[in-house]
């Protein structure tokens, strides 16, 4: 087994088990797992990052109406599929945050958009693994507050890894 499928297979016991899964008691009862696009390791990405110095903190709209603040923190390009992306990376008291809403949202992916945790790495380098994208967890249960993708992270290539659309009733 990959560490990918171990990692998803722990990430279901969660949601089905554990008291602070995002799923509703109902959700839980028919619940066999999340869905996910294969492992695709052309979009497990190191990345090159154009560092953004002395920028202003930024307030993500929330989906509950909130606000929760950023600063951007880096930049950087890629291709998929042939084509050119950009992406920023967000960093807040809790680490680096990368939302992002790719061209199959409200269709295969979370109409509102997938996050990641790029991981730093030496000299203005990220690992940017498109496979470990997740949903947010408003995706699963509206009470749950999640901050809205900004438009800058507003792809217009498709993502086919990670995490899809979660198939409920």
């Amino acid at each position: 087994m990959s560490e990918l499928i171990d990692f998803r297979a722990e990430k279901d016991g969660f949601f089905r088990d554990h008291p602070q899964s995002p799923l509703t008691p109902e959700q839980k009862r028919s619940f066999e797992g999340l869905q996910y696009f294969p492992e695709n390791e052309a979009l497990r990405l190191e990345v090159q990052v154009e560092k953004l110095f002395d920028q202003p903190p930024i307030q993500m709209q929330t989906s509950t109406g909130g606000v929760q603040t950023y600063v951007r923190h880096s930049r950087f390009k890629f291709q998929v599929e042939g084509q050119e992306a950009e992406l920023t990376i967000y960093q807040n008291e809790n680490g680096y945050f990368l939302p992002f809403v790719d061209a199959l949202a409200g269709k295969e992916t979370y109409p509102a958009g997938r996050y990641l945790e790029p991981e730093e790495l030496y000299g203005n380098r990220f690992l940017v693994d498109f496979n470990l994208a997740y949903n947010p967890y408003c995706a699963y249960n509206e009470m749950w507050s999640c901050p809205i993708t900004p438009a800058e992270n507003r792809l217009r290539v498709p993502i086919r890894a990670g995490e899809k659309s979660f198939a409920h009733e």
